[in-house]
């Protein structure tokens, strides 16, 4: 079948840190040149998508704020579908942005309908992960903003949300709800937006979970760049191959 579309992420193909893949930008300009439908998706979860589009901005990318994808938007949907709005949020930075204030858990309140885990960094503190635990053990479901295991900052691995909502799952017995990559609730939001179905659709991605497994599972060509988080040992290791491995960005459409 056609590849027609693509699903980009964005940390580790479109950059890493601060700083932007050598040709990056301009291997997306010619994608959409070519006519490949495109939309950015990402477990960033301490960024709402307006700060991720500046960012993205001030890094010499064009890309409007309506192309990204990001958990916290399948989150709100997960959650307004439900018909339970309260919620505790552990994240940080101001991903908040993205979600509805009312029904925002606050300290004093007895119970929450969900804690969302994200990447929190400093705010994954004992004191907030006992807080969760008790709204979860009273009856709060656990909705994970994403699962991955680490990401890699300017300063090295970092990390991520996955180790932390283990550790509330094994406190609680309870097993949480995963929203972001390699959720096929997510990239069905995606594809849905792209208006194509997933055999006429890639992912391209640095994580061989959340991003080729993911796009496996849901019926799409999974592409794997050699930038950001990627492993040669984890590529060896598991089971889980990409249909097609790719040094950078740069090279995506030669291999499409």
């Amino acid at each position: 079948m056609t590849i027609k579309g693509l699903l980009i992420d964005l940390d580790g193909v479109l950059y890493t840190g601060d700083s932007a893949i050598d040709g990056a930008q301009r291997a997306i300009d010619l994608l959409g040149e070519s006519g490949y439908r495109l939309r950015f998706v990402s477990n960033t979860t301490r960024k709402c998508r307006r700060t991720i589009a500046g960012r993205l901005q001030h890094m010499g990318f064009s890309i409007r704020e309506t192309a990204i994808f990001t958990p916290p938007l399948a989150a709100v949907a997960f959650m307004k579908a439900s018909g339970k709005e309260t919620y505790m949020l552990l994240t940080t930075g101001d991903v908040e942005k993205d979600f509805p204030q009312d029904g925002r858990w606050t300290p004093g309140q007895e119970s929450a309908d969900y804690v969302i885990i994200g990447d929190a960094g400093e705010n994954m503190t004992y004191d907030n992960l006992t807080r969760a635990f008790r709204l979860i053990r009273d009856g709060a479901g656990i909705i994970a903003l994403e699962k991955d295991r680490y990401w890699m900052a300017s300063e090295g691995l970092m990390l991520s949300a996955g180790p932390f909502v283990a550790a509330l799952e094994y406190a609680t017995g309870r097993s949480a709800t995963v929203i972001g990559k390699p959720s096929r609730h997510f990239f069905t939001m995606a594809l849905d937006d792209l208006g194509l179905p997933a055999n006429e659709v890639a992912m391209v991605g640095d994580d061989i979970i959340t991003d080729i497994a993911g796009a496996k599972n849901a019926g799409m060509r999974a592409i794997l760049v050699r930038t950001g988080k990627f492993s040669h040992i984890d590529l060896e290791k598991t089971s889980i191959k990409p249909d097609e491995v790719i040094d950078s960005i740069v090279h995506l459409e030669a291999a499409l």
